[in-house]
């Protein structure tokens, strides 16, 4: 049984330690009674228990990824090594494995195309991951046995089953697959959204839990035999108590539950939105792990369960949360019928029973607790405040304030929503983004959309800006026969073609943003400067690699021709005298990469560093630029000549050719958190888009996607989101097969968030255009 018979789960303690979302968990070997997590933070800790004060010591921080960590399991005990090793999974695409006691790994497992998510131990040392792009791997030791073929969208969960030789995989397609000998033996329907959890009953029997917020209990043979509801959004990660059928669930609703005998036994709230792991101990204590940081463990065991103080001090976390009431958990709220605080003094009838109850004007939800005989304060239901426009000219509503928060009945006989809107927003995209939180359908868009617009007497507060600017640069466009720097005097004007970009205030706008047709190119430059800086370090270099006086004459000849649109045509000789300057030791050579930078741009630069007698020397030594180790300066200008190498018919051929390794060491090179290194990776991406686009390489797209979408979960900088948001646009324009793919991988959840940024306003424009092809 999961513990104690009919005892309760109380916090048994708080583990700081990680910098960010906790997101995968494995019961250890060794230590006893320790466990696994690891972390966005790109660390994977081992803890063991504390016998002196009921909690954990972390024992090791282990490091060997350059991206998150997602996942992690535990190989059991062999000859060679007793006591077991620990296997990480990580959005970098590799699988690390490790012994207990070091914090390097032993060794790394490449092979997946994309970040492994996933991943299962079973007999004789046997490893199954499962990834992004699409397959299953089975690996003994440091080698790929083989690889499973079958599924169309990312592999969320794996499992191997105690039967030798069979195996399962969850994915994004919704389908469970079973797996023999490499071979796909049954196919799994019954989730409408994506599988993101499995685990093992019996040899028979496994359950699945899902986006669509259910678990399922299935037969080997494909029968469903049990469906469990109870959560009210997306469900993480499941995880089976030793010896039993009972199971634990933790997901998006800020919840871990407990389920026993196929009911839910216990509700327990945490103080973080989404609760990403679970595991369950040997002694049936859990730990779970949320996107605050902090990993928690709860017990049933009077002697194990926190200080009084320890445990207030969870409580007053948790009754500082703020409760969205869309989520229908608490059922229908009417603030002005609720009752008073004299409510809780009423004993509760079962174990987790919320209570709402009003108190100076806000609601309060409690949670009965029936081993402490008392209601526990579980948060502040935001958005039912009994506010109203006229008593405080801002409506409260999920901790924010707002113009207007509506009530809208989508039918009548279902719930009610809640759609919050400041007259400043786009009525638009406040609609759009309200049918994706609630999940409804898209045809009610305009009619929502009108709604805002009736009700709010069609204020809107516009941007009425009338000088146009480059979303690219911020500058105004060079329009081509208006003159030398005419600047297009339009109001909204689009950056493309130059025609209007809105219909009216109520319409919807015209995408402006994408397909891309055309390269995007750093050109700015201050010739002087770079001139000086070159003569500069020029006197440090050894005598062989130093240039002469003629030389660097040269170089000044070749950036006027490149940079002034000079009739002069760069000559053979100042092309040799910069491909000696680039070669250049590393602590010296930025300068003479900014030429090279700037020189790309010209045809007959490109055509001699991108054509066929140079070409592998060229990409050779700017992969070499691009080491993660290197020096920032000069990974910043190899991005920029990179992406300036594409204005010419030779560069992009040599940059198509190469996609695949520069694309490669560049998202090293941007897991840095360097703001200009980020807006240089996401323009050489989107100048990617660009050309596949027109081309429609389906290998091409998945990789991009996929770097898009990891390196959505780094970048910081809105200049970085919009370009990487307009390749993104791009490489899904007028491709069915491309939205699948960017579905798959949850792209849309990743951009969400910039919907609501208020500026630069392109950056929500474009976010919204995306949204609507996906």
């Amino acid at each position: 049984m999961a513990g104690d018979a009919g005892g309760a789960y109380r916090l048994r303690c708080s583990l700081p330690g990680h910098q960010q979302d906790v997101r995968g968990l494995a019961r250890g070997i060794f230590p006893d009674g320790g466990f696994v997590s690891v972390s966005r933070d790109r660390t994977a800790r081992l803890w063991a228990p504390d016998g002196l004060n009921r909690g954990f010591t972390e024992m090791h921080c282990m490091r060997g990824h350059s991206n998150f960590v997602s996942c992690v399991c535990i190989i059991p005990p062999s000859d060679l090594y007793p006591r077991g090793l620990i296997a990480t999974g990580g959005n970098d695409h590799n699988i690390c494995i490790f012994t207990v006691d070091s914090t390097a790994p032993l060794y790394v497992l490449k092979g997946h195309k994309n970040a492994v998510c996933s991943l299962s131990s079973g007999k004789f040392g046997t490893l199954l991951s499962g990834s992004w792009d699409t397959t299953a791997k089975v690996w003994l030791h440091d080698r790929c046995m083989m690889t499973l073929q079958g599924h169309t969208a990312a592999i969320w969960a794996v499992k191997i089953l105690p039967e030798q030789g069979l195996m399962l995989t969850g994915s994004a397609d919704k389908t469970i697959k079973l797996w023999k000998a490499g071979r796909c033996e049954r196919t799994f329907t019954g989730h409408e959204d994506c599988v993101r959890g499995l685990a093992i009953l019996s040899e028979m029997e496994f359950l699945s839990c899902a986006n669509d917020a259910s678990v399922r209990r299935w037969q080997i043979s494909g029968k469903c035999l049990q469906v469990y509801y109870g959560h009210t959004n997306y469900i993480y990660s499941i995880s089976v108590f030793p010896h039993c059928k009972d199971f634990v669930t933790t997901g998006e609703d800020r919840s871990l539950r407990i389920w026993k005998q196929g009911e839910c036994a216990q509700t327990i709230r945490l103080p973080a939105q989404s609760v990403w792991c679970c595991c369950v101990l040997d002694n049936g204590d859990i730990v779970v792990g949320a996107s605050d940081g902090f990993v928690r463990v709860f017990t049933e065991s009077s002697e194990r369960t926190a200080s009084a103080e320890e445990i207030q001090a969870f409580e007053n976390e948790l009754s500082q949360a703020s409760i969205d009431p869309k989520t229908g958990d608490l059922g229908d709220i009417n603030a002005e019928d609720l009752p008073g605080k004299e409510h809780l003094k009423e004993r509760g009838t079962r174990d987790g029973q919320t209570r709402l109850i009003k108190d100076n004007g806000k609601v309060e939800a409690y949670q009965w607790s029936v081993s402490e005989g008392r209601w526990i304060k579980i948060g502040d239901v935001v958005g039912s405040s009994g506010a109203t426009q006229q008593t405080s000219g801002k409506v409260l509503f999920e901790g924010k304030e707002y113009d207007y928060v509506f009530t809208i009945d989508v039918n009548e006989n279902g719930p009610s929503y809640k759609l919050p809107y400041n007259i400043t927003d786009d009525p638009w995209l406040t609609a759009y983004n309200f049918l994706q939180k609630n999940d409804l359908n898209p045809m009610f868009l305009d009619q929502v959309a009108k709604f805002i617009i009736d009700n709010t007497k069609g204020q809107t507060l516009l941007n009425t800006n009338t000088q146009f600017s480059d979303p690219f640069t911020g500058a105004g466009r060079y329009v081509p026969g208006s003159g030398s720097n005419a600047v297009a005097p339009m109001g909204g004007v689009d950056p493309y073609t130059g025609t209007g970009a809105y219909q009216s205030a109520a319409a919807k706008a015209e995408n402006i943003y994408f397909p891309k047709k055309d390269a995007v190119t750093f050109d700015q430059a201050n010739p002087t400067q770079i001139l000086g800086k070159l003569k500069e370090l020029n006197g440090t270099a050894t005598e062989e690699q130093k240039l002469t006086e003629d030389d660097l004459i040269m170089l000044e000849k070749l950036l006027s021709a490149t940079c002034n649109s000079s009739v002069e045509t760069p000559t053979p000789q100042q092309l040799q005298t910069l491909w000696r300057a680039v070669n250049w030791p590393e602590d010296i050579v930025f300068p003479a990469l900014d030429i090279l930078r700037l020189s790309v741009r010209h045809p007959t630069v490109n055509a001699n560093f991108c054509g066929e007698k140079y070409h592998v020397q060229f990409i050779r030594l700017l992969l070499k630029f691009l080491n993660p180790g290197g020096k920032q300066a000069n990974q910043l200008l190899t991005l920029r000549a990179l992406c300036n190498c594409f204005v010419i018919q030779a560069g992009q051929k040599l940059l198509m050719e190469q996609r695949d390794e520069i694309m490669t060491q560049a998202i090293e090179v941007a897991s840095s958190n360097n703001k200009n290194i980020h807006i240089a990776f996401a323009t050489l991406t989107l100048n990617y888009a660009v050309c596949l686009h027109k081309v429609n390489n389906t290998e091409g797209k998945v990789q991009c996607l996929s770097v898009i979408n990891t390196v959505m979960e780094v970048v910081q900088d809105l200049e970085a989101v919009f370009r990487l948001l307009v390749a993104l646009g791009t490489l899904i324009s007028d491709d069915t097969n491309a939205v699948q793919l960017a579905k798959s991988l949850g792209v849309d959840s990743q951009i969400k968030k910039y919907a609501s940024v208020s500026e630069p306003a392109k950056v929500k424009e474009c976010c919204r255009f995306v949204l609507n092809l996906l």
